[in-house]
């Protein structure tokens, strides 16, 4: 029996981020490092830190909440629960599950992705699925992050990086030709020693000897992780753009993982998009991994950058090596 694929797009959005702020001039007391050195290498200049009773459930529930208002949607309405993270509360039940239960979406099913920075586009590609296929009418998407738990803050080369946040998206069926036109997902796992969390898994199960050693920290060859997206950035986003029958003149917004500004301005140059039509936020932020691109796209729908009927694209990349892109005819 054949079933109608179904137009899907983002109906509301939302965000969270916790109250503390550390600033680089914060940082130049605790590490070997000066704002100079990270707003020049970077762009960042401060981000947000949880404290030590919130955890990435709560940070999701907020932004949920949030997007779930944006929307006009009901926990009762909810069929799906997407959580993408790389710091789930716990190994099990997934985030996901957690995030349910705060809401209490009862008859939502709900499970975690793990596609670290790409994440959010990973669970969006997986929601339109669901809903497109008729298998779920309203699906929330979440990426939310508690980066700075799992930062060595004697390693000045990642922990002047992260940030905590959580944003949140709503998808539904939308008109024919509006919303998701097309996204791709991709991944380079034999470059995933670039970017790891060594310890905790079945690989190296915890130990005194893991915490001691800092295994249980980001690890992160910066500037293999720097090469791969100065490349995959501009690619991914080329390729989504010819699969959605377009040519970048087409695109009037793009909405980037927020990890670097070199990175994001070498994207730029290299596809010949002028500034303005690039969203940043990584300098209140930092890099928020599967947070940063919802957080980004809702800060970039309050301030009326994205408007009804512009096509608008989102891309990232992350540990994995994964990377993805889609773009979505924005119908709001």
């Amino acid at each position: 029996m054949s079933r109608t694929v179904k137009s899907v797009g983002i109906i509301g959005t939302g965000r969270y981020l916790p109250e503390r702020v550390l600033t680089n001039y914060d940082l130049e007391r605790i590490v070997d490092t000066s704002d100079e050195w990270i707003r020049t290498r970077t762009g960042i200049s401060e981000r947000r830190i949880s404290d030590a009773d919130t955890a990435t459930s709560d940070l999701a529930t907020a932004a949920a909440l949030k997007a779930m208002k944006n929307a006009g949607v009901t926990a009762g309405e909810i069929d799906a629960i997407i959580v993408a993270t790389a710091t789930p509360d716990m190994a099990f039940p997934s985030t996901a599950c957690i995030v349910q239960s705060n809401l209490d979406a009862e008859k939502a099913f709900a499970f975690d992705v793990q596609a670290a920075c790409t994440g959010f586009i990973y669970g969006l590609s997986i929601g339109e699925k669901f809903i497109s296929t008729g298998d779920a009418k309203t699906v929330l998407v979440i990426g939310s992050e508690t980066l700075t738990k799992i930062c060595n803050w004697e390693d000045r080369n990642t922990c002047v990086l992260f940030g905590d946040g959580a944003g949140a998206a709503i998808l539904r069926e939308v008109e024919c030709g509006e919303g998701i036109l097309a996204s791709l997902l991709g991944a380079e796992g034999w470059k995933g020693k670039f970017l790891t969390l060594p310890a905790g898994g079945s690989r190296m199960p915890a130990s005194i000897e893991t915490v001691k050693g800092g295994k249980h920290f980001i690890h992160m060859d910066g500037g293999e992780v720097y090469k791969f997206a100065v490349g995959v950035m501009p690619a991914a986003t080329l390729k989504v753009v010819e699969k959605a029958g377009l040519t970048l003149e087409d695109i009037d917004f793009i909405v980037p993982h927020q990890a670097n500004k070199r990175i994001v301005e070498s994207a730029a140059k290299r596809l010949k998009i002028g500034n303005e039509r690039i969203f940043m936020n990584l300098t209140r932020y930092g890099n928020m991994s599967s947070a940063s691109i919802p957080v980004a796209l809702d800060e970039a729908l309050e301030q009326g950058l994205i408007k009804k009927g512009d096509n608008v694209v989102l891309v990232g990349f992350g540990a994995g090596l994964t990377w993805g892109s889609c773009v979505i005819n924005w119908s709001r």
